[in-house]
């Protein structure tokens, strides 16, 4: 899969350098480290994108991953609740507002980078399930031996509104996992499950795998990944240059190609 598709990585890198030139302006004299967290789903992206930021602005970006919801020892409420200390964080818009509710986050700070789907996948060379409408999807669950899905905010929304809305809520008990502190896809990969159901972005990276589509637009919950300041937090104003750079419509090309719809200024 061609990352940039029409835009050279070298015409990317000039136009992210000229859309970094204001941060230079508010660059301190010496060069900041800002530690974030980020869910799964904007994991691809991020990683791409932190290393351009880093060259163009002379911070260091000091990077943790988890879950956007959940009580997994790894999950983004999880490392809060232990204090692990934060300038940013980027996660699922529900959990983003949970931290916010419990004032771990700055008021009104939120910025909304990308939309995300959930897609289904198999491994590769195995038959490609019918997802094409809520039926087929109904009886491809009810068909599947094994289904595996998200701890995070995807796999909450499959077992607590799209199986009980499908009437299988019971059938899959039997048949579907809930996946802690791993990717869905490493789970299918292995074939430890037939099905899994996570972002787009989370799983068309698995070379193992065949993206079968994603579901159902009658039933498909679109999700904001979205960025927020940590309370407290002494890079704020650099953490905000960041969040700058992740929306800008120079590196929207980049975000897309990694399964999500970016959110560009």
């Amino acid at each position: 899969m061609k990352l940039l598709n029409s835009i050279t990585r070298r015409g990317l890198l000039a136009s992210v350098l000229l859309a970094c030139a204001s941060l230079a302006a508010h660059t301190a004299a010496h060069a900041a480290e800002i530690r974030v967290i980020t869910s799964g789903a904007f994991t691809e992206a991020y990683k791409k994108l932190v290393p351009i930021y880093e060259a163009a602005s002379g911070h260091k970006v000091i990077s943790s991953f988890g879950a956007s919801i959940g009580n997994a020892p790894d999950s983004i409420p999880s490392r809060f609740a232990r204090g692990e200390k934060f300038d940013l964080v980027i996660l699922s818009d529900g959990g983003l507002e949970a931290l916010m509710k419990e004032g771990k986050l700055v008021p009104g700070s939120r910025v909304d980078l990308a939309r995300s789907q959930i897609g289904v996948a198999v491994r590769k060379g195995t038959p490609k399930p019918d997802i094409s409408t809520v039926e087929a999807l109904k009886q491809s669950l009810l068909n599947a031996k094994s289904v595996a899905y998200s701890a995070s905010a995807s796999g909450t929304y499959l077992s607590t509104e799209l199986f009980p809305k499908l009437g299988i809520a019971e059938q899959m008990k039997l048949t579907a996992k809930r996946i802690m502190s791993e990717r869905v896809g490493a789970v299918v990969a292995r074939g430890d499950a037939e099905l899994g159901f996570q972002q787009v972005s989370e799983l068309i990276y698995f070379k193992e795998l065949d993206l079968v589509g994603t579901l159902p637009d009658a039933v498909q919950q679109t999700i904001f990944f979205s960025a927020g300041l940590v309370q407290g937090s002494t890079e704020q104003e650099n953490a905000k240059q960041l969040v700058r750079f992740f929306t800008s419509p120079s590196v929207a090309e980049l975000v897309r190609n990694t399964g999500l719809d970016p959110v560009s200024k």
